[in-house]
């Protein structure tokens, strides 16, 4: 296959970053996150799905499959009268496609591709773009281009019903015309891999918009603290100073930045700790005995997993709770985690009511998430409605002191999140020595253990979870800490 031969895949990925296709192509090694990773895995589960809208179709397969023989697969299925095609494959101008769904409509034919996503975003319309002009200039006409994505209004009720979780957009309007500029942009693009010299294009928002890069490692420079790629908000633009030369917040023209910005660069120019006393103490005042610390996970998928609920609905399947009885007495700590099968949420709620001391005073770190869990469990199990009122009235959200900058340090990076505001305040405690080590590696990693045949496995994977959610809640306990002796 010749060198500037692009796949889709590529030609999207092109259009974000002409350095990120050369990278690619060059055989770089990629840095594919996590999340990245759970992401295919799911718009895989969701494809499949989407083919009970037509069904009675043949896939022609691909893994270990070459292109030449996908190829001559589709052609020998259109030319013995196939009507539902998955995966068929088409070659034009050098550029190779797989269209999730080809369905037969009297004598033209319609393209469907499948995306995990609520609604049709632009780089959808770009993907249609692209098969639309291949498929046809392959020979094949092309009457109609949809996108199937998710719709988040529908609620399980037994088995999936494609018909209803699925909605099916017509963007064949959308992409009318732009056969011109896809001719450009394949040009581009391989004069690009012709050349054999990295393309000179200069980090940005397109690092991550629309999809995270796995090139970061390569592009970007190493980030002190004090590095002008940490500021945030949007008066000052970080890329825009960086690309006049601007690498330090030392360096920041004062007179460019909002008042937030402003905030942060004095901050960390001046490696300050900056603390209102009168502010903690009317924080501090909130808190009271007995005291929780609480910290949820959550789980959530394109297609609902239970009845009740909706498309990535946030599904709580493990709590941590350190609970103090009253002021200098012991921490005591309980948790919670659900088993690897069934809906978790009731076992769950029922845990989490038994445990929590009446009239304890609960203090979460951004208490909108927790909350919003416990109204949607009141939700969909009212006969506890007044208990989970009780613990919606009795709670403090540890976030605020940060969010308000009450207490800020320097080593924040202008954030409140508590993966930032921990390091800062108590250095000797953090994240680093975990195996999972945030929200969204604890998603995946329920998700995995839920498909999980080896109890080996299994049994790790719990040992990690209740490892991360438990430093969640130390971590808690150890900032309000610091507040108190500042306070």
């Amino acid at each position: 296959m010749r060198s500037d031969y692009l796949s889709k895949s590529l030609y999207l990925r092109g259009l974000q970053c002409p350095k990120a296709l050369f990278l690619c192509k060059s055989g770089v090694e990629r840095k594919l996150s996590e999340a990245a990773k759970a992401r295919l895995a799911a718009g895989t589960d969701v494809g499949l799905l989407a083919r009970d809208l037509f069904p009675g179709g043949t896939e022609i397969p691909y893994q270990g499959v070459p292109i030449r023989e996908q190829l001559a697969r589709t052609k020998a299925l259109i030319d013995g009268g196939a009507t539902v095609l998955y995966e068929p494959a088409f070659s034009h101008a050098g550029v190779f496609v797989k269209v999730d769904i080809l369905r037969k409509v009297k004598s033209q034919w319609n393209i469907y591709e499948v995306k995990s996503t609520t609604e049709v975003k632009d780089v959808h319309i770009q993907d249609g773009a692209i098969q639309a002009h291949v498929v046809r200039g392959a020979g094949l006409p092309v009457s109609k281009t949809h996108i199937i994505h998710i719709d988040n209004s529908y609620v399980r009720k037994g088995e999936i019903e494609p018909g209803r979780l699925f909605s099916v957009a017509d963007i064949t309007e959308d992409i009318s015309g732009t056969d011109g500029q896809i001719r450009d942009n394949i040009e581009s693009m391989k004069e690009v891999l012709q050349s054999r010299q990295t393309p000179d294009v200069l980090i940005g928002k397109q690092c991550s918009n629309p999809y995270e890069c796995d090139f970061e490692h390569v592009c970007w420079p190493d980030r002190p603290v004090d590095s002008v790629l940490h500021l945030r908000g949007r008066r000052a633009d970080r890329f825009a100073l960086y690309h006049a030369g601007i690498r330090f917040m030392k360096d920041i023209p004062v007179d460019c930045l909002d008042d937030k910005q402003r905030f942060q660069v004095e901050a960390t120019v001046g490696r300050k700790t900056i603390v209102d006393r009168n502010g903690v103490r009317v924080f501090l005042s909130k808190i009271r005995y007995p005291l929780c610390y609480l910290d949820f996970e959550t789980c959530m998928s394109a297609v609902p997993l239970f009845d009740g609920t909706r498309p990535y609905q946030q599904i709580p399947f493990q709590f941590s709770l350190h609970i103090r009885q009253r002021a200098g007495a012991p921490l005591r700590h309980e948790q919670f985690l659900a088993r690897p099968n069934g809906d978790p949420r009731e076992e769950f709620l029922q845990q989490l009511l038994r445990l929590i001391p009446p009239g304890s005073c609960i203090l979460t770190y951004n208490q909108a998430f927790e909350g919003t869990r416990l109204r949607e469990l009141k939700e969909s199990f009212p006969k506890h409605a007044d208990a989970i009122d009780g613990l919606l009235n009795n709670m403090v959200d540890l976030m605020i002191p940060f969010k308000q900058r009450t207490v800020y340090h320097w080593r924040m990076k202008g954030s409140y999140s508590i993966k930032e505001v921990l390091p800062a305040l108590v250095p000797d405690l953090s994240y680093d020595d975990l195996e999972i080590s945030d929200g969204g590696m604890a998603m995946d990693a329920y998700l995995a253990m839920r498909r999980a045949a080896d109890p080996a496995q299994v049994e790790r994977t719990r040992t990690a979870l209740l490892k991360y959610c438990k430093r969640d809640t130390e971590a808690m306990v150890k900032i309000l800490e610091k507040l108190e002796e500042m306070g």
